[in-house]
């Protein structure tokens, strides 16, 4: 969020006449005294974003130390083939523990609908063992490893061998690592490399699987077959040569090599494990010496699909010790030296304090902005230090490119130690404890010329190289994943944002689809490469390197983007379908002033018959950025208010954000510092403080079970005083924020209430504190049985369980509106699909143009809000003019009519884990020319999107796949092409300011309601429209699923009912029909008949003849009843009007042509 800034003299007068002692000084009483008074000028600062402030990879130690194989030569990891272990029967046991860091949450009381929905819809383990708050490791269930084995490091000069050379630490011997490797029913194979020995590693690395995985669906591979010819390995899992074992080990030694890739000849040297289904065999191969992993889908004579760690750039930096000649037994020693730790850690602090004084010139600090710059008692500020051109010129040297040069810096250059056991960025320090413990590989995919994945970035969906000989590459930084709130960020950019999934999928025409989770929390980094492959095709390479944590590398096969999805899905959890009314328009800006702005707000939109559902309420209606609180002289009726707009069937969200506003008298810091809370300083002994909206604060430790019920129970009716049943939730500032903090974040070694590092967690952190606020709206009715809505700006893997994700602080431009849809597809392709971009931009001022194009797409994303920021001028629809609002209008409307589409398609999502906003090669794998198309989309299956993003534009080029045909949805007319089935077509087509370019397929039935009503409520009762876009071969078919479209009655009663509709007019006998299945027979909504009724019926592409009669059978009609329709053989557009069918029965209707 950006602030205006006065100039100096107003500053001043501002803050004297504001002033009550230091709290006045913070970025709530800034705002406050200057936004409040009409009579200044808007003084909106413009700003790109500081990168002075956002480290890369260079200024990053562990990527600067790993990043084009600069380390390649201390790691040579070697399966130590006589500990292999083979576990055939795992799948067939009882499943095992794996050490994590803490369980699963287990909902408050135990069983019941709050434990059913957790586990089915949250993604929550049964098996979860409840947490401890003394650190102690607790279990979570998954299937276990069907293969374990040590690797060793046989580099003759090691990384442990490197730091005792320049740190004089400690070398304790060889550096040994322990593999498991665990396959599962979906095909999905995990490889999981941690450490091992016994002096290296004292306690097991932190891991994250009861935060992320889905172990309800993690199921264990039936039978695992395996094959191999290494004596060692034969006699350690005491089994026989297999008969085939020869021939089939040499066929896959052969396909690998099909591919660039780096596997020996010997036959000896390797393991195979094949596993899976008669109808889909898959094959992991294992290479000895060197370590490397072959994954195979087994449809051919084709390369590996991923291949792993073959490249040499695997490495695992195990932990050490800085220090040598610890005695363990001389316990008054180590006390010493723990003091002495402690005195130096205080003498860094008092260092850093010294050089912050020096940075201000001495001038008392009282605050912080957004942007991390400084706010003095005088009423000035902290200026910005711009670089000479002389500086900027040396930054761009430091930049590392690669460009070819990896081996003469191999040759040539010392090894990087620096930042090892300390690092400096800016004015802060990580102290770094534990020493480095970077872990990282290479990933290939064979034959693939197109990656996808890795968000969140303001970047194209394709990923681009960053990386490549001779300079060839299009990116100079790699990804970085590290959530942060980059104030301002900037467009085609590598630059970390909000949130992060590790998710990497490839798409080829010759190899399909396949995808690999890199499961790790910590900061990462993520180099892309292209390199010629055999027989002229290319290979992609991926570099994953991050800071901490363990290789956890999680294999998807494809073989094509409905089932990777259906894999991912049941690895990371499936998004829950969310209530009817969050997926119509939201109104918000930064700030509505108060109770008369609200009511003013929703009073217009009534006026005008403009639909809404939501309206909004950002940080000012608060008591002085005290969540949970109500501002008593803008707010003093909140209660009242919020049953007024909901008795026109209105919701209301309120922010509420994880910092906590350090003041004892606020109830909810009160109880936190008292029950212990709160994420601790690095030494592990007081609350951690930094500086955000309310000023000082602390922050709550989600990673904690006890603190989430804690936080989830914060939302009780009777705590939150002035809520409502309709009063939802929004989540900002998550990532987390911390103005004052390093990157506008927090310290890298502050401890959670485990004592577990915030680098180890960092990622994970918006997304529990997401989770835990779902989790409170659900607990806080009772029966928990209504369906949360949540908006959250960070997330990560598995976030798609909580509810709704936004782009964060774009901007009113119309790179920002064309960014919209590559940034959306991206988190799409990363399963978030409940997401969308602010309509209109939220800093700067939007033109009437731009606010329609805005508009226009913000109808078609999967989560639809307008917001604004507060010295933006108000931009609700009416604020352009009465053509434009007509404009407006019409955009929401048929966002509104086609509500039962998006339902089902959100539905869809959650049962198959396709994303709602797909990219073109989702639904068309076997067009190739469709992979880089980003600038359109198709939502579901059914519908192709194309937003107009340029100003003036009067027409768009479109690609169509041939493999379908296409309706215009405004005209219905079919869009006349020709061409190969397996290829697209471009189409130059109007879309003036009143044309949205949107196309319905044909061979699909698309429900929509198109009564104009004001919100989704007033609609629930509406009769359908079914669109009926009939294919080449005159047939189409289509989904409606239904339910009340609020509660849980669908997940605990089976109150729901799914509407199959087809239609064929190629048959002897054309016919429209309808076939319904029930959830449950005690459902209750899913039988309302007359609340589902069918009142038209529209057929596109109707055979030039058309019908002669069409006749009505049900079982709830006696006899064939006729229809009234019509029929234009010009347009070849058919409307069967007011047919007296509900979509909740089975019916026919016959049309004699």
């Amino acid at each position: 969020m950006l602030h205006s800034r006065p100039p100096g003299a107003v500053a001043v007068l501002l803050f004297l006449l504001s002033y009550n002692g230091p709290s006045a000084f913070s970025p709530d009483a800034l705002r406050r005294s200057h936004s409040s008074s009409s009579s200044l000028p808007s003084l909106t600062s413009v700003m790109a974003v500081d990168h002075s402030k956002f480290r890369t990879c260079h200024q990053t130690s562990f990527c600067r130390r790993h990043r084009h194989g600069k380390s390649k030569t201390l790691y040579d990891y070697r399966v130590v083939a006589d500990t292999v272990a083979f576990h055939p029967d795992a799948a067939n046991a009882a499943a095992e523990s794996i050490h994590v860091d803490e369980a699963a949450h287990k909902p408050a009381g135990g069983g019941g609908i709050l434990s059913s929905i957790s586990r089915r819809i949250m993604g929550h383990s049964t098996a979860a063992s409840s947490s401890s708050s003394s650190g102690e490791h607790t279990a979570i269930r998954v299937p276990p490893p069907v293969l374990t084995a040590t690797l060793r490091n046989a580099a003759p000069f090691t990384s442990t061998d490197l730091t005792a050379q320049v740190y004089g630490s400690c070398h304790e011997g060889d550096e040994t690592l322990k593999l498991a490797v665990t396959l599962l029913e979906s095909g999905v194979a995990r490889i999981t490399v941690s450490e091992g020995g016994e002096t290296l590693a004292r306690t097991p690395r932190w891991t994250a699987d009861a935060f992320v995985l889905n172990a309800d669906e993690m199921t264990a591979a039936s039978k695992v077959d395996l094959y191999t010819l290494n004596e060692d390995v034969m006699r350690a899992v005491d089994v026989e040569e297999p008969s085939d074992a020869k021939q089939t080990i040499a066929a896959l030694v052969s396909r690998a090599h099909r591919a660039m890739v780096s596997a020996t000849v010997d036959a000896d040297n390797f393991l195979v494990l094949r596993y899976g289904r008669e109808e889909q065999q898959y094959t992991l191969m294992i290479q000895i010496n060197p370590f490397g992993v072959y994954f195979f889908r087994d449809d051919g004579n084709t390369p590996p699909l991923i291949v792993a760690g073959s490249s040499g750039l695997t490495h695992f930096e195990v932990r050490r010790r800085r220090e040598c000649g610890t005695d363990a037994a001389d316990d008054k020693k180590n006390v010493q030296k723990t003091a002495e730790k402690r005195k130096l850690a205080e003498d860094d602090t008092d260092a850093e304090d010294d050089q912050q004084q020096q940075r201000h010139g001495g001038k008392e600090i009282v605050g912080y902005w957004e942007d991390g710059l400084a706010i003095y008692a005088d009423g000035t500020r902290e200026e910005k230090i711009t670089s000479t051109e002389e500086e900027e010129q040396q930054d761009e040297q430091d930049i590392d490119k690669g460009e070819g040069r990896e081996e003469r810096r191999l040759d040539e250059e010392p090894y990087d130690t620096e930042g090892m056991w300390e690092e400096k960025f800016s004015t802060h320090t990580d102290s770094k404890p534990n020493g480095p413990m970077s872990v990282g590989m290479e990933i290939v995919f064979p034959q693939s010329a197109h990656l996808f994945g890795l968000p969140e970035h303001a970047s194209s969906a394709q990923l681009k190289t960053t990386t490549g000989t001779d300079g060839h590459h299009y990116y100079k930084e790699p990804y970085r994943l590290y959530n942060l709130d980059v104030f301002e960020y900037e467009l085609d950019e590598t630059m970390a944002l909000y949130g992060h999934v590790p998710l990497v999928v490839s798409q080829s025409a010759t190899m399909g689809t396949a995808g690999a989770f890199w499961f790790n929390p910590t900061e990462t980094f993520v180099d892309v490469q292209e390199v010629e492959g055999v027989d002229d095709t290319i290979e992609s390479r991926t570099h994953f390197m991050s800071e901490s944590g363990v290789i956890d590398l999680f294999l998807l096969p494809g073989p094509d983007p409905q089932a990777l999805y259906g894999q991912y899905a049941r690895l990371t959890g499936r998004m829950p379908l969310p209530p009817m009314f969050s997926l119509g328009y939201h109104q918000c800006r930064w700030n509505y002033r108060d109770e008369a702005d609200v009511y003013f707000v929703h009073s217009k939109f009534e006026e005008l018959d403009y639909p809404y559902d939501v309206l909004w309420l950002d940080i000012e209606h608060t008591d002085g950025k005290r969540y949970f609180t109500w501002d008593k002289k803008l707010f003093p009726k909140p209660e009242e208010m919020q049953k007024k707009l909901a008795a026109d069937g209105r919701r209301m969200v309120t922010i509420i954000d994880p910092h906590i506003k350090t003041d004892n008298s606020y109830y909810i810091h009160k109880e936190a510092s008292a029950l212990g809370l709160y994420i601790k300083d690095k030494n592990g002994d007081k609350d951690y403080e930094g500086w955000c909206w309310p000023g000082s604060s602390s922050y709550l430790d989600f990673t904690t079970e006890k603190v989430r019920n804690w936080w989830a129970d914060q939302f009780q009716y009777a705590k939150y005083k002035g809520s409502t049943p309709t009063l939802f939730t929004w989540n900002d500032m998550n990532e987390p924020s911390v103005f004052n903090g390093p990157e506008v974040s927090m310290q890298k070694d502050l401890l959670n209430l485990n004592k577990i590092e915030h680098r180890e967690w960092h990622n994970l952190y918006g997304m529990l504190f997401h989770r835990s606020t779902s989790e409170g709206l659900i607990k806080r009715n009772p029966g928990a049985n209504i369906r949360p809505f949540v908006l959250s700006r960070s997330f990560f893997a598995g976030s798609q369980r909580y509810g709704a994700i936004w782009t964060g602080d774009n901007a009113a431009k119309w790179s920002h509106l064309e960014i919209a849809t590559p940034m959306l597809l991206g988190l799409n392709i990363g399963a978030i699909s409940f997401s969308g971009a602010d309509v209109g931009g939220f800093f700067g001022d939007t033109d009437a143009e731009l606010m329609t194009r805005w508009m226009q797409a913000g109808a078609y994303q999967p989560f639809f809000r307008g917001h604004a920021h507060h010295d933006a001028k108000r931009r609700e629809p009416w604020m352009f003019g009465d053509e434009t609002m007509v404009r407006l209008r019409r955009a929401a409307m048929a966002r509104y009519a086609l509500l039962p589409y998006w339902y089902t398609v959100f539905w869809n999502a959650g049962v198959t884990g396709m994303p709602v906003m797909r990219t073109m090669w989702m639904q068309y794998p076997n067009i190739p020319e469709l992979y880089s198309v980003d600038n359109q989309f198709l939502i579901g299956s059914d519908l192709l999107v194309r937003p107009v993003t340029s100003a003036g534009a009067t027409a768009s080029e479109i690609k169509f796949p041939l493999s379908d045909c296409w309706y215009d949805v405004d005209n219905m007319q079919r869009i006349p092409m020709t061409g190969n089935h397996d290829s697209a077509a471009t189409k130059v087509l109007k879309s003036d300011i009143d044309k949205i370019p949107v196309y319905q397929r044909g061979g699909s039935i698309i429900p929509r309601k198109l009564r104009l009503r004001r919100s989704s409520y007033l609609m629930t009762n509406d009769p359908y429209t079914l669109y009926i876009a009939l294919d080449d071969s005159l047939k189409a078919e289509g989904t409606l699923y239904m339910d009340d479209e609020t509660t849980f009655d669908h997940e605990k009663k089976g109150d729901y009912a799914v509407a199959k509709f087809s239609s064929d007019w190629g048959a002897a006998s054309t016919a429209i029909q309808n076939s319904v299945q029930i959830g449950s027979e005690y459902a209750v909504n899913a039988k309302n008949k007359p609340a589902r009724m069918v009142e038209r019926i529209i057929v596109m592409g109707v055979p030039n003849k058309g019908p002669r009669s069409i006749e009505l059978i049900s079982s709830q009609t006696s006899g064939a009843v006729p229809m009234e329709f019509q029929f234009d053989s010009l347009s070849k557009v058919l409307v069967i009007r007011k047919p007296g069918v509900s979509a909740l029965d089975d019916w026919t209707l016959k049309i004699h042509t």
